[in-house]
């Protein structure tokens, strides 16, 4: 038998209706926000994930899925959204349009990452850029959409950890300040938190092997050599925050493991996932389009991670949408049958939620069936109904059935629903 690949898994019902609902809920919430959708290949030249995302960062370095075309073409998976948005943006002249510019996208990801609870090879992100503003208001936006997004699914639990990054004329002040920090550390960390100190020191601050968080832990912050400008635009967005009553945290310790981030950066974090915490990350990001050739546009955005955040979701939002009530349509005869698409044609046009019994089943094996299944009703079309011009309709949790001529069905419906 072949099976799907280590790494990966099949989205079955009931469970993909909750998929459903969590993406008609963020377009929804995001639209409200004037953000529309965009929609990118699943694969990108290799080039524009190493320039982007960096090239000693765990993602280039050993997490994504390369390959070569017949024509000898370097080829990438993506390995996340907001790259692909920066080239979609350069290459289609988004400049000519009026910013700042709100797209979001919702689509699989590609990592080679170790197998851990909630984390898959292929992945879901549903994530959010917003473009050509550099203010510290478009920062509190993003946070407040994203505030907005999981108090309509149902969380009030979740944290918002804050810190910043500072400038990229800060960056090196600060690798050298870890690197001498770190020095009389080094063989006490990991392997590749002693390759990460040589290459991107930033990186070993984002480990997770418990040994080298404890080392870490005596790294001065970044906030200890950033701007006064950065410095400024993070307490500003903290501001933002405190007005619109969006609760945060200033985490020092935080870093982002993309290399493109600047000034701020955050993530929404589960305690229920403790030390797997993160279901949501993003930050600013205004040298990305011009590092990838275009001219300097500033950005920040957010991505979620769509599996882990469906697996949190609260029980209320689940009862909710996996409770739908639906109709079972149960034709009895060839008459009924041939009447019983029309009639579905027609209810659900109306708004009814049904299913069309097709293989002949007997109405008291219908009966099981829906009972099994948890439809709300079933209605009944036999010979007798047909002729009468009527249907049956019987309730299962009561038991109790009422008859009615199927125009009066939706109505019916619409006022038990």
């Amino acid at each position: 038998m072949i099976q799907r690949p280590r790494g990966t898994r099949d989205l079955l019902p009931p469970e993909s209706r909750l998929w459903q609902a969590v993406e008609q809920t963020a377009r929804a919430v995001f639209g409200a926000f004037g953000a529309d959708e965009v929609r990118t290949p699943a694969f990108e030249p290799t080039e524009l994930f190493v320039r982007s995302v960096g090239e000693t960062t765990d993602i280039v370095h050993k997490e994504m899925y390369t390959f070569e075309d017949r024509k000898g073409r370097s080829l990438t998976l993506r390995p996340e959204g907001t790259a692909g948005v920066a080239r979609a943006w350069i290459e289609n002249r988004l400049h000519d349009r009026s910013h700042p510019l709100r797209l979001y996208y919702i689509g699989p990801m590609f990592r080679y990452e170790r197998m851990q609870a909630g984390r898959y090879r292929q992945f879901s992100q549903i994530g959010l850029e917003l473009l050509g503003a550099d203010s510290p208001l478009a920062d509190a936006e993003l946070l407040l959409v994203l505030h907005e997004l999981f108090t309509r699914l149902g969380f009030d639990d979740l944290q918002v950890h804050l810190n910043n990054l500072g400038d990229p004329e800060d960056r090196p002040r600060y690798q050298q300040l870890v690197r001498e920090t770190l020095a009389a550390s080094r063989e006490a960390l990991c392997s590749d938190c002693q390759r990460r100190l040589d290459e991107n020191p930033l990186r070993v601050l984002d480990c997770k092997v418990p040994s080298c968080q404890v080392i870490v832990a005596d790294v001065p912050p970044v906030s200890t050599v950033a701007s006064e400008a950065s410095r400024a635009h993070v307490v500003a967005v903290e501001d933002q925050l405190d007005r619109l009553g969006v609760p945060f945290v200033r985490n020092p310790r935080l870093v982002r493991g993309l290399d493109y981030y600047l000034r701020t950066v955050f993530e929404v974090v589960s305690p229920k996932l403790g030390t797997n915490a993160v279901l949501c990350g993003g930050g600013r990001y205004d040298r990305l389009i011009s590092d990838l050739g275009g001219p300097a546009v500033p950005g920040s955005g957010f991505a979620i991670g769509e599996d882990r955040l469906v697996d949190l979701l609260p029980d209320g939002f689940k009862v909710r949408v996996l409770g739908l009530r639906r109709l079972y349509l149960v034709p009895l005869g060839g008459a009924a049958r041939a009447e019983a698409l029309r009639l579905a044609r027609d209810w659900t046009r109306a708004g009814v939620v049904l299913e069309v019994e097709l293989t002949g089943r007997s109405l008291k094996a219908a009966l099981k069936r829906a009972d099994k299944e948890g439809f709300a009703a079933v209605a009944i079309l036999g010979d007798d109904e047909l002729a009468a011009g009527t249907v049956a309709i019987r309730e299962l949790a009561t038991s109790s059935q009422e008859v009615m001529s199927p125009a009066e069905v939706p109505a019916w419906w619409a006022g038990r629903s």
